[in-house]
């Protein structure tokens, strides 16, 4: 792999997938910090059944999303067990984006409270963004296995 490429990559994957990754562990267990700094909406702006949709991904993303912030370290580092974290986290990181696009746009066409039209662009640019890393990064993964 190219030899400036994957640390540039690695440093832009790191800091793209942490932001999705400690963004869920301060709505897990701050929700009114993560109001206050726009990662989510008030309870009270919301559907509650999306609401305590949102309240459970969290929990199970806490799990699961550091797997993409490793293979971004791991990239950097030049460590051989990158691609293995770079697939499960790439992996991760797809589901996530496209689980929370779809959802997100079922309940808009039924017309159910989920944000408002701001935060709903920027959810759906960084749901896209990591959806792209998470491509970008299996990808690598694949060329970079023996």
């Amino acid at each position: 792999m190219n030899i400036i490429l994957a640390p540039l990559w690695g440093i832009i994957l790191t800091i793209l997938s942490s932001i999705g990754y400690f963004g869920q562990v301060i709505t897990a267990f701050w929700p009114d910090t993560a109001s206050r700094l726009g990662l989510t909406e008030p309870e009270s702006e919301v559907d509650p059944a999306f609401y305590a949709d949102v309240r459970g991904e969290v929990f199970w993303d806490m799990l699961i999303l550091w797997t993409l912030p490793v293979a971004g370290i791991l990239l950097i580092l030049n460590c051989p067990l990158w691609p293995y974290f770079g697939l499960v986290g790439g992996g991760m990181y797809l589901y996530f984006a496209g689980r929370g696009i779809a959802v997100r746009r079922a309940m808009q066409q039924r017309g159910i409270r989920i944000g408002t039209d701001e935060t709903l662009k920027v959810a759906y640019v960084f749901l896209t963004l990591w959806g792209l890393a998470a491509v970008i990064t299996i990808v690598m993964a694949i060329v970079a296995l023996p």
